[in-house]
């Protein structure tokens, strides 16, 4: 009974990953060349937008809302059980009559604002009936476009917030608005900027899909496989060498993919089946994946889609956004490197043999070639400061050269000639168009319809709400921090991290300022909006959803929510370090401005970091006794926040920086007591 439920969630994982990362219909032949031909279309678009095409930004988010919108009504069905109802309606074998109409007609209304732009404007805040009925059809179709791609947990809550806007006069006066009427709704919502065309469609657009492609482009490529085969040689000989491994490659590929799921399919494949084989049970390789892969989000300088709307929300230049994620990213990474190595402790693993490993100089020669386009997107970013979407153009470029050079390479290599390569060039280049394409639907369709839930807001609803939250957290900071948390692991369970980050942000980031400034805690914007982001993107493996544990499971051979429960308990130090930021914003290198400074804080987080995992995994060089966690504890609340410290021992903030002595001979302690226990015989 217990392997027919095991086989059976393992079964409901995979069919979960597929309905969420694939289209489920079959096309016909002529339907698949015109959806390569979109996707393909697309990409050219957003390509010539910083560099050769010059139109403004309103019609540069229409266009790139009307690809998306007719894409999707292209690629999935209108429901899963296709055969309860008619086939003009839905279908799984071909493009059902209905979705060629809801294509057409969804890519029509999403650039009436860019076909009638004079008109509308002249006519601000009296729209005419074509105004409204176009209006109108876009939200429906926008909304049922979001249920088919991203799930129906963002269009609900659409929905009820749209609801909550004509309704509130009716509700108890504690809940009670004002309302709006319809005419105000849709002027707000499709006929500006301050709605669907809002900042998060805008960033989506102009910056977003660049970025998707060159990771489509690089994965198609080969990149993944390259950095895993990279990670392995490195890593592999070593205790849990395959975890480790699996560490660096996620960490390397999030560089490029800023999505978890990619991930977890690009490198899992690779790593999880070598951990199960050295020993690491199939609950805890696939949650090691998970929590590596969920991580991606966080390294600079891609970090998802939410990390550029962060730039243009905080009104500050992406490099800011990188250089403030850098230390709690790699952090969070050490503390994963560390779970791995505890774990390899504490179940008598061993590393990878030679034979079974990646020849090192060999691997690196063969795919150094990846890192070129890699470099020259940090170069344009970090040293010339180029805008992102200039970076990630000029990187791209860079990329197709590469292409070029190692097609040409294989298929002379192979002995077919140039002519090959360059074909074969081609059709890659295709491949990543079309991928890119498809995988930038769901970010774009999120970005859309959080669009509604933020012009809602604008309307007048966000200060009610915040007046809400702000009385359920009875003025506490830190109540009001795990209310956000909380908020964001659930709402985030249904929702992309981009519509997570969006909503929440808009909601609580301001409210959190504002509160720690009562509370005379200096909190920076950035560190509000990142708070926001970093629950978001955990509920990537929360439980029961978790969408990345599914993922996981399913190439592991486990059960979806023990592997979810795993994960979220590895990603706890990705929540500490979150808490941790918030009370010490040093740690984004807010008003940090040495570079030697700097680097002291780094390294004092790193060791932070692995002195709270000691506590968490309960064993650092031998078992953890009870007595010996608030040592890891205070050792790791010293590193991490000297201040805090500094402050419960009365020690004067200009001295703080001295109380890295102080933790650091904490976690010294604790190690020696643990050494001194194993060497005298004691039973671990």
């Amino acid at each position: 009974m217990a392997l027919f439920r095991k086989d059976k969630l393992v079964k409901s994982a995979q069919e979960r990953l597929k309905a969420e990362t694939e289209g489920e219909r079959q096309h016909r032949p002529f339907e698949a060349k015109l959806v390569s031909l979109i996707a393909v279309a697309w990409a050219l678009y957003q390509l010539a937008l910083p560099s050769v095409l010059i139109v403004d930004q309103t019609t540069e988010r229409t266009v790139h809302l009307a690809f998306a919108i007719a894409l999707v009504f292209l690629i999935r069905p209108f429901s899963r059980s296709a055969k309860r109802l008619p086939r003009w309606l839905s279908s799984t074998e071909g493009v059902a009559l209905a979705d060629w109409v809801w294509a057409v007609l969804g890519a029509l209304t999403a650039l009436y604002l860019a076909l009638d732009y004079e008109g509308i404007a002249l006519r601000a805040g009296s729209p005419i009936t074509r105004d409204l009925i176009s209006g109108t059809i876009l939200v429906i179709l926008l909304l049922d476009a979001t249920r088919r791609m991203v799930g129906p947990a963002l269009s609900i809550i659409a929905i009820l917030f749209t609801l909550y806007a004509f309704f509130g006069p009716y509700l108890p006066d504690i809940m009670a608005y004002k309302g709006v009427s319809i005419t105000k709704y849709l002027s707000n919502i499709t006929l500006s900027t301050e709605g669907i065309y809002g900042i998060p469609l805008g960033v989506s657009s102009a910056i977003v899909y660049l970025f998707v492609l060159l990771g489509a482009l690089l994965e198609q490529a080969g990149a993944g496989v390259f950095f895993t085969n990279l990670a392995l040689a490195i890593f592999g000989p070593y205790k849990g060498g395959a975890g480790k491994a699996a560490v660096m490659a996620s960490a390397a590929t999030g560089l490029v993919s800023g999505s978890s799921i990619a991930n977890i399919v690009t490198t899992g494949n690779f790593t999880i089946p070598l951990m199960k084989k050295i020993g690491y049970p199939p609950k805890k390789a696939a949650a090691i994946e998970v929590a590596a892969s969920t991580d991606g989000q966080l390294m600079p300088p891609i970090m998802g889609a939410a990390a550029f709307i962060i730039a243009e929300y905080v009104n500050v230049p992406y490099v800011e956004v990188i250089k403030a994620a850098a230390i709690p990213a790699f952090a969070s990474y050490f503390g994963l490197f560390c779970i791995t190595h505890l774990e390899a402790s504490k179940l008598g693993i061993r590393g990878l043999t030679k034979d079974e490993l990646p020849l090192f100089w060999q691997t690196l020669k063969q795919g150094l070639h990846y890192t070129i386009p890699i470099l020259v997107l940090l170069i344009e970013l970090i040293y010339f400061r180029h805008s992102p979407e200039l970076a990630a153009f000029r990187a791209i470029v860079i990329l197709v050269a590469v292409l070029f050079y190692q097609e040409i390479r294989n298929a002379r290599g192979d002995g077919k000639g140039t002519t090959e390569g360059i074909k074969n060039t081609f059709v890659l280049i295709k491949q990543g168009f079309v991928k890119g394409s498809l995988n930038m639907i769901t970010v774009a369709l999120a970005c859309a319809a959080a669009g509604i839930i933020v012009g809602v807001v604008n309307m007048g609803i966000g200060g009610m709400i915040s007046a809400v939250v702000e009385y359920l957290s009875g003025g506490n900071f830190f109540v009001l921090l795990l209310i956000t948390a909380f908020a964001c692991l659930v709402i985030g369970m249904g929702l992309p991290t981009t519509a997570t980050y969006i909503v929440m942000a808009s909601l609580t980031a301001p409210i959190i300022v504002d509160v720690a400034d009562v509370y005379g805690f200096v909190v920076p914007l950035m560190a509000a909006h990142l708070f926001c982001f970093y629950f978001g993107i955990l509920a990537d493996d929360t439980p029961p959803v978790g969408l990345a544990a599914y993922a996981a499971s399913a190439i592991a051979r486990s059960e979806p929510i023990p592997t979810g429960i795993q994960g979220f308990l590895y990603d706890i130090r990705t929540s500490f370090m979150a808490f941790m930021f918030m009370f010490n914003p040093e740690l984004l290198l807010h008003g940090i401005n040495s570079w030697s400074l700097a680097l002291l804080i780094f390294l004092m987080a790193l060791i932070g970091m692995s002195a709270f995992e000691c506590c968490a995994m309960g064993w650092g060089l031998a078992k953890t006794r009870l007595y010996e966690m608030p040592i890891f504890l205070t050792a790791a609340f010293t590193l991490l926040h000297p201040g805090g410290t500094a402050t419960v021992l009365g020690v004067p903030q200009e001295y703080k920086y001295y109380l890295f002595l102080f933790g650091l001979a904490a976690y010294a302690l604790a190690l020696t007591m643990q050494k001194m226990r194993s060497r005298l015989g004691q039973p671990a």
